[in-house]
């Protein structure tokens, strides 16, 4: 019967507009192996970065409802635009369901050394959005913090060009206008973009240090869902579905091959 179906077998679904939430699912993988994950990409309608705060919100919830509706026991919405727009809406909408976001791992890159410069690379969106305002003053003090938007930058995720000439000459281009100044780390802040890391490190040199946000969202996720009782038990590895709303047999192929398992 449906009442007594062991909830905590369930899916942790993992939202993002596209391919990027690979790397937050990739960190799960890594904190809570045997747990089940429902990996949903709207890559037909990406990129989110781009449109505005009312149709990423729009977007996010309507996706989020569906996979609430069909069983998700956890969301992590895996895409910082789409967290800023949607997250703090959506846990209103689901009290009872763990909605955890993510967002800019700027809180490290701030406190790694005395007064670093950070370069944040984010979406155009996210730079706009309160949200971010308020995380880059918290740490204003602590470091000296230069937003980048990087409009064009997930599209080359999206085709699976995270090498290349073309890729490493789009970065430097980014990078122009810090030539001169004397870099201390990059926070990452879409979860595209740490598939391009290595070649950012080649147009920036080994020096500076890259920060990413999926393994701080995957604790925070398996702290929200052992708090809500909803762990999985024993240690057998579990399933992990891929779908996508764009060409979902090609993505499937990416994200299996982003995430290493092909």
């Amino acid at each position: 019967m449906p009442g007594n179906r062991n909830k905590n077998e369930d899916p942790i679904a993992v939202f993002d507009s596209g391919v990027g939430g690979i790397s937050v699912l990739r960190a799960l993988l890594e904190e809570m192996p045997n747990e089940n994950y429902r990996y949903y990409g709207d890559s037909a309608n990406a990129p989110y970065g781009t449109k505005s705060l009312e149709q990423v919100r729009s977007l996010t919830v309507s996706h989020v409802d569906r996979l609430i509706a069909e069983g998700a026991k956890a969301v992590v919405v895996a895409c910082n635009t789409a967290t800023s727009a949607a997250v703090r809406f959506l846990r209103q909408k689901y009290p009872a369901v763990p909605v955890i976001g993510i967002e800019p791992a700027l809180k490290p890159a701030a406190l790694f050394k005395k007064h670093p410069n950070v370069v944040v690379m984010a979406t155009p969106m996210t730079i706009r959005e309160e949200k971010f305002h308020n995380l880059m003053e918290r740490y204003m003090g602590t470091a000296h913090i230069i937003p980048l938007p990087c409009p064009g930058l997930m599209e080359y995720i999206e085709h699976g060009d995270i090498h290349g000439e073309e890729l490493e000459q789009f970065l430097a281009r980014l990078f122009e206008p810090f030539e001169k100044q004397k870099l201390d780390a990059v926070v990452l802040g879409c979860t595209h973009y740490p598939f391009v890391s290595r070649e950012l490190t080649h147009v920036l040199g080994e020096d500076v240090t890259l920060f990413e946000g999926g393994p701080g969202t995957a604790r925070e996720t398996k702290r929200r869902i052992a708090a809500a009782g909803l762990l999985r038990s024993g240690t057998e590895k579990g399933t992990i579905l891929f779908e996508n709303s764009s060409q979902p047999k090609e993505k499937e192929k990416l994200c299996r091959k982003l995430l290493g398992i092909i």
